[in-house]
């Protein structure tokens, strides 16, 4: 993938890697902060599960398929949606610099899906981005 095409949202968390970790990769915890209806959710590779996500004008069927997995530090997932040809990628990074605990989400394969609607742009999916993990997952963890 080309990175210069990649989106990226960098959030630095007051928490544990293990608790970070956990948010990102447990069901019951992933509804709270992202999608209130995933189904289920393995941080193993192979996994693979999809729901609908209303966008007010369009609904999308979100396809995950998780392809790997380093323990307390990375899990990346291939995502598609029914009706639209095209491949994402998106990698969920957990590092440690001087104590400070951070999250890099890296969304690639943007610009692959067609037909292009309003939802697939770059802002919009900049700005979703932005919204979990900057605003909804950093509110959760801060409730921990």
């Amino acid at each position: 993938m080309n990175d210069e095409k990649a989106i990226i949202c960098e959030q630095e968390f007051d928490s544990t890697v293990l608790r970070l970790w956990r948010a990102i990769t447990d069901v019951e915890e992933m509804r709270q902060w992202f999608f209130d209806n995933i189904p289920d959710f393995k941080a193993e590779v192979g996994f693979e599960t999809r729901f609908m996500v209303d966008a007010g004008e369009r609904q999308f069927m979100h396809e995950w398929k998780i392809i790997e997995v380093q323990y307390l530090k990375l899990i990346k997932y291939q995502w598609t949606y029914e009706d639209y040809n095209g491949i994402g990628f998106v990698t969920f990074q957990i590092s440690v610099d001087n104590e400070r605990i951070m999250l890099k989400v890296i969304s690639e394969g943007l610009d692959t899906f067609r037909p292009k609607v309003p939802e697939f742009s770059r802002v919009n999916c900049q700005g979703g981005w932005d919204y979990f993990i900057k605003e909804r997952l950093k509110c959760y963890l801060a409730k921990q």
